[in-house]
């Protein structure tokens, strides 16, 4: 089955006989399920299933009694977050051919399939009714299995179903908060017409722009490359050939062979002269466009106004709702590479999914960088500023009005204040008893970080003879920290700290010459310094996910413990790497509230009391 196709406009219909939908980037799919069978079949009918086994088992695992045989329409991806997804990642996992491969990615990275229409149901088909009535039995079943709306990424469910707007600005909005492809505009009355290119959907695109010249014509495809400068020098960004009239397409190809400054078998090249602006929907491998397009000429535009600083800054757009200031302000400079504002603010989106979920309800304190980590100055920030817009929600504790930073909104608003760094208590806001237990493993300096490397280990065996499962990750400075999650209102901080304190007194005496919990810096003699005491009411502690004000743009990486050995390197971990290494390996920390070490610790607590007694 050939499914039913929108046609693009430059803008959306607006009015009640409309509704509006996130419009994701991935592979259109039918999925098909029956007593029997699963298929996952592509636009052009392949069947897809066996590169998205995880897809598969999910399904099985699905209670679909009185649903079969069912049929869904949607899109396979890999969410970034609510309303955006990886092409580019779905696309690699398409063309794995191994199964081990496939199998691997699919259980560190699984992707999902978001089902916006329904076309049969118990058997029998609905795709003739109108798309309201589809979406209300859609939801209806999928409110009954649990699947989740709008799309996230951090959700297990790996059918998940499409958000729907009645208003185009808020649906709008969403996609370039979020830097999402677009939107599907679909008339409320419309039916699902199999294989047709049809006006009751209509798709717009979240465009971006670049300006740049023209330095060569391919003689076979017509594509001409496209490049800007960057440090003086012709620096490819990738290539167009869609946007242009036939007439515009003829002149453009004459121009350029008229004054063409070489040739080869492929190309005529042309010094850099012809200013255009390209729209584009996302830069990939750095210099790559995703779905590049012929915008306008640039007749008034010279070469050297086309630079790789413009080119970077308009690959980020945001609303108009999120005010940004100086998006070019220096805020890192790595290995000769400078990191803007907009780039930072870039980062904190990518990563927002699953950054929020650790910053939601939490007392902040953040560390704000004026002028970026390349000036000395700093400082903490925990009161609300009167100059805090409305949206920013607070909660009062003492006499400090904390923020909360509970959506993408409100960290983006974060960012753009050049708050790098964000710590928090161990329990949320209102609340007294901790819902985590955080060591901290700091050593004197990061050519000793081999020794918080052997003292993870170390705390990973005895956590697992306790049958207590432990997190760990970067602090994104020199050494590691190890999560320990605990239910909520459950254990007292001096319940925690006999545990710490036995932890600590059991690892000194057991590797006495590499650790030691002496708070005395002089008294600690290039020992990794167990910072227990940390943990404790009051006392804060780096997010994960959160970048660090230091010379590498470090940030507190969520790790795989199979990655905590000598080879672990605390400079792979900053804000240009970590998106890309989420798309790879997922997020490590991705059950870290589905684990219940509630009854195991008890029981280690209830022994360290008893003898704590008895002696």
């Amino acid at each position: 089955m050939k499914p039913m196709l929108p046609t693009y406009y430059p803008e959306a219909p607006k009015s009640k006989d409309w509704r509006y939908e996130v419009k994701y980037d991935g592979f259109r799919a039918i999925l098909t399920i029956d007593s029997d069978t699963i298929s996952i079949s592509s636009r052009n009918e392949k069947e897809l299933s066996p590169q998205f086994p995880e897809i598969i088992a999910f399904i099985k695992d699905l209670d679909l009694e009185g649903y079969l045989p069912l049929q869904l329409d949607g899109e396979l991806v890999w969410l970034t977050n609510q309303a955006k997804a990886d092409f580019f990642q779905i696309q690699w996992r398409g063309r794995l051919g191994k199964q081990s491969l496939i199998s691997e990615n699919a259980r560190f990275s699984p992707c999902r399939f978001i089902a916006f229409d329904l076309l049969r149901i118990s058997g029998k088909d609905v795709a003739d009714k109108p798309m309201v009535e589809r979406r209300e039995l859609m939801l209806n079943m999928g409110g009954k299995l649990g699947l989740p709306m709008p799309p996230d990424p951090t959700d297990k469910a790996l059918i998940q179903l499409i958000e729907s707007f009645d208003v185009l600005d808020i649906a709008l909005n969403k996609v370039t908060l979020l830097d999402g492809e677009g939107i599907v505009a679909k008339e409320t009355r419309g039916a699902w017409q199999e294989g047709r290119r049809t006006t009751s959907w209509i798709k717009v695109k979240n465009w971006k722009t670049a300006s740049c010249f023209i330095t060569a014509l391919h003689k076979e495809n017509g594509y001409v490359s496209l490049a800007v400068f960057k440090e003086g020098a012709v620096t490819k960004i990738g290539s167009v050939k869609n946007g242009l009239s036939a007439r515009d397409k003829s002149i453009l190809h004459q121009l350029i062979k008229q004054n063409a400054s070489n040739e080869d078998a492929q190309f005529f090249y042309i010094h850099p002269s012809i200013c255009i602006e390209v729209q584009f929907l996302h830069v990939y491998e750095e210099n790559e466009l995703r779905e590049p397009q012929f915008s306008q000429w640039l007749l008034q535009t010279s070469p050297d106004e086309c630079t790789w600083e413009k080119f970077v800054l308009g690959q980020y757009t945001f609303p108009d709702t999120v005010q940004i200031t100086s998006r070019d302000k220096p805020l890192w400079k790595t290995e000769g590479k400078q990191v803007v504002k907009v780039e930072y603010l870039h980062y904190l989106r990518e990563v927002s999914a699953f950054f929020l979920p650790f910053l939601k309800d939490k007392l902040l304190t953040t560390i704000r960088y004026p002028h970026g980590t390349l000036d000395k100055e700093r400082f903490f920030q925990k009161n609300k500023p009167d100059y805090a817009p409305d949206f920013i929600k607070t909660f009062m504790d003492e006499d400090i009005e904390y923020m909360l930073c509970n959506d993408i909104e409100t960290l983006l608003w974060f960012g753009n204040q050049l708050a790098l760094e964000f710590h928090a208590p161990f329990q949320k806001a209102g609340k007294t008893r901790p819902d985590e237990i955080v060591l901290d493993l700091d050593p004197p300096s990061i050519e000793y970080f081999s020794f918080a490397v052997k003292a993870a280990q170390e705390i990973k065996k005895v956590m697992e003879s306790l049958r207590i499962k432990a997190f760990v990750k970067t602090s994104g400075n020199k050494g590691l920290q190890i999560h320990i999650p605990l239910p909520e209102d459950r254990f007292t901080y001096q319940e925690t700290r006999i545990f710490t304190d036995f932890l600590g007194d059991y690892l000194t005496s057991s590797h006495p010459n590499d650790f030691t919990t002496e708070r005395m810096k002089i008294n600690r003699h290039n020992r990794l310094y167990l910072d227990f005491v940390q943990h404790s009411e009051g006392k804060t502690i780096i997010l994960p996910y959160s970048p660090r004000g230091n010379s590498f743009a470090g940030v507190a990486t969520p790790l795989f413990w199979e990655e905590v050995n000598e080879s672990l390197q605390l400079q792979d971990f900053t804000i240009e790497t970590l998106p890309n290494r989420i798309k790879r390996d997922g997020c490590a920390f991705m059950d870290y509230r589905l684990v219940d070490n509630g009854p195991a610790f008890l029981e280690v607590l209830s022994f360290l009391k008893q003898k704590k007694t008895l002696n």
